[in-house]
């Protein structure tokens, strides 16, 4: 008989691979192709410079090609201290940053050095699905912190759900699947609640390059003990197109990145050397070719703003980084209505209830729209496809 960890075959299966199957078989005319918006990733390969270092460094570096240290190159190490202490008006020391092998890694690493079996961490929800899953996984109880109609979390109701098994409160801004940036007001009131109940506070803002807002997302580094209780996760994936290099970071104190090696080395042992180099000179050279790619998103969510008046019944809920989420107006779960968006409309969209509590009423209304990968035409197309639902 076939064994399995009980963890697994309780966690549901990934919510995107799920969705492309609803796809197989279905023929899109030419004049009425697919319109994918179910997964924030970009489709573009990294822009021509950054893929020349990738190739320089691939036939011409012969260490890119050996194990590096487990918790990352020291140069982006100390990159990613310096942007950041500047952008955050903090103190970063090189020590307290460490790269991983994408943010979903970070994620992972970081609650394994806080919670094991049994113990709890605090989602809000809707929450980003790969979250969910790896708590499962782990063995870890997620306790869903629900939203309201602004897909803000409230402290106060975060406060009620801590317990003596509470290790951690998660948060991520902007916000995947809402798209909602929290206020920095509302983000210190959370890093204060952590700190006053000894837990930690991970905040995943891997969508930090395209907040509307050039100011810093939040002032948290600023407090000279910050690493008694944040743990800031980041991917460089969405920012310089590295998706297929996996490289994230995980800024925290270096007692738990010391915690961290341990799970890193066990897994991956190094993260992927050319991209990690990729990310260096990403972050040196390419901020003006960044900044051109969030006027771009910020464009792009706009459309999506203006569009969605335009629709009888729908709601939009939240538009921000790479996401809108919206509800729906129609008297059948939101999955149904997903399915049927494949074949009536040819538009892919991920359900509500993919991040949500299973038989949440709110997940069987809601739907999310990843608009990211498409132009101002396809946005428009979007609606005008929409509308004949």
């Amino acid at each position: 008989m076939a064994l399995f960890n009980p963890n697994l075959i309780r966690t549901f299966a990934p919510p995107v691979m799920e969705a492309r199957r609803w796809i197989e078989g279905v023929e899109f005319s030419p004049d009425h192709p697919l319109i994918n918006v179910s997964q924030a990733a970009p489709t573009a390969p990294p822009p021509e410079p950054l893929r020349q270092v990738i190739a320089d460094a691939a036939l011409n570096d012969p260490v890119v090609h050996l194990y590096g240290p487990v918790l990352g190159l020291p140069d982006l190490r100390a990159e990613v201290a310096g942007q950041w202490s500047m952008a955050y008006g903090g103190n970063i020391d090189p020590a307290q940053v460490a790269i991983t092998s994408g943010c979903n890694q970070a994620f992972a690493a970081a609650t394994t050095i806080l919670a094991g079996p049994g113990d709890e961490v605090i989602l809000p929800s809707p929450w980003y699905f790969n979250h969910k899953m790896w708590l499962d996984m782990a063995g870890v109880s997620c306790v869903p912190l629900l939203t309201g109609p602004d897909l803000l979390p409230d402290p106060d109701q975060a406060e009620a759900l801590i317990t003596p098994r509470t290790r951690a409160l998660v948060l991520v801004t902007p916000n995947n699947p809402g798209g909602v940036e929290y206020p920095p007001a509302l983000i210190r009131a959370f890093y204060q609640l952590a700190k006053s109940h000894g837990l930690a506070l991970i905040i995943d803002e891997t969508y930090r390059d395209f907040h509307s807002s050039t100011d810093a997302p939040h002032d948290v580094f600023s407090d000279p003990d910050w690493a008694d209780t944040l743990i800031q996760l980041y991917s460089f994936s969405k920012a310089y197109r590295l998706t297929g290099h996996r490289v994230g970071a995980m800024v925290a104190s270096s007692a738990r990145l010391a915690e961290a090696e341990k799970f890193l080395d066990s897994v991956t042992i190094c993260p992927n050397q050319l991209g990690q180099h990729a990310a260096l000179w990403g972050m040196r050279n390419l901020g003006d070719w960044l900044a051109g790619e969030r006027a771009e998103i910020l464009t792009r969510r706009a459309a999506i703003e203006a569009g969605f008046p335009r629709l009888e019944g729908w709601k939009l809920m939240g538009a921000g980084a790479y996401f809108a989420y919206v509800q729906h107006p129609f008297d059948i779960p939101s999955v149904d209505i997903a399915r049927a968006m494949v074949e009536k409309i040819g538009v892919l969209a991920l359900p509500g209830s993919m991040f949500t509590p299973q038989g949440n009423p709110d997940g069987a209304r809601q739907i999310r729209f990843a608009f990211a990968n498409i132009d101002a035409e396809a946005i428009n197309a979007l609606f005008d496809r929409l509308a004949m639902l």
